[in-house]
């Protein structure tokens, strides 16, 4: 096994993941929409559809061509759904990620006209197909950037989950409209999770929403609570639980957002100081990585997954 310390950094090209990332952007990037229909037209059933609308819609400039081709055809499934995904990050990224506190009267407006735009095509998009995926998923999304509430982004879920019962992606956007920070509470956000877990096959990536979760937890707490809360006997349990099911699973499903899930398990791992576990976790990722944990550890996400990793593979 290589020394820690001769490992190559992390790697948070999603494309290197999945490589179909790649050419997504690029057919994104010269219009090529025919390609585009072909190839989403053509996933297998019960594969995450958002995949591939989030990395189209996060192309610069796809709205410049996708708002005609809409207009042209106003009963274009993927198309309504890519660009209403589009309309959602535009949106979203014009707020920044900052605390509400620090977001101005402007950029909220902003936010909300895109979102408002986002509801428009993507209400149209379940009308016509009430099975798509990917377009529910963006519902859940904008009914957190609307302010809907708890009860309305629940039902959006609802309806996605009674065709796609483990949706991860779906449940992931849930999980955080669950959270205090967006007006839901630890019991709902933590029965969710456990939820998921226990409905989906041994294997599955839902697991990763009980790390999630208890990130999401941990990073909201300070001082001495912080320093306990992992370190909680009912904490611990539930995490290892939680691995054992997905990410540790000998049968680990490696499907769209397996990277956050493990890299989730190998930070909480990290955090508790259960150095084997991480490490487990850390070899599974090899030097793959997702923003979603390490961002939130530490300004520089490669050096906080690189010190951990260190740690977790040399005691570990």
């Amino acid at each position: 096994m290589s020394h820690p310390s001769s490992l190559p950094p992390p790697d948070f090209e999603l494309a290197s993941a999945f490589p179909e990332a790649a050419w997504l952007r690029q057919a994104a990037a010269v219009s090529d929409w025919a390609s585009i229909r072909q190839y989403v037209d053509g996933l297998p059933y019960g594969t995450d559809r958002s995949f591939a609308v989030g990395v189209l819609s996060e192309v610069d400039g796809v709205e410049q061509w996708l708002r005609p081709l809409v207009a042209a055809a106003p009963d274009d499934v993927l198309a309504l759904t890519v660009l209403g995904a589009r309309e959602v990050d535009i949106g979203w990224k014009i707020r920044t990620t900052a605390r509400a506190k620090d977001v101005s009267r402007e950029q909220f407006a902003a936010l909300h006209t895109h979102l408002r735009q986002a509801e428009q095509l993507l209400i149209r998009a379940t009308a016509l197909d009430p099975s798509y995926d990917a377009a529910w998923a963006e519902r859940i999304t904008t009914a957190k950037g609307l302010q809907l509430g708890q009860n309305e982004a629940r039902r959006r879920y609802d309806r996605l989950a009674r065709h796609h019962p483990h949706h991860f992606s779906a449940q992931g956007r849930l999980l955080q409209q669950l959270c205090p920070k967006w007006s839901g509470s630890w019991e709902a956000a933590h029965g969710f999770a456990r939820e998921c877990l226990l409905a989906a096959p041994e294997g599955a990536m839902n697991g990763g929403l009980v790390a999630e979760v208890h990130m999401e937890h941990w990073l909201a707490l300070r001082g001495p609570e912080r320093e306990q809360y992992l370190r909680q006997d009912h904490v611990r349990a539930e995490l290892v639980e939680a691995a054992e099911r997905s990410a540790l699973h000998p049968y680990f499903h490696r499907g769209y957002g397996w990277v956050t899930a493990q890299g989730c398990f190998a930070a909480v791992f990290s955090l508790m100081e259960d150095t084997a576990r991480a490490a487990a976790c850390f070899r599974a990722l090899g030097n793959l990585a997702s923003g979603y944990p390490w961002r939130n550890l530490g300004k520089d996400a490669a050096a906080t997954y690189t010190r951990h990793r260190d740690t977790a593979l040399a005691r570990g």
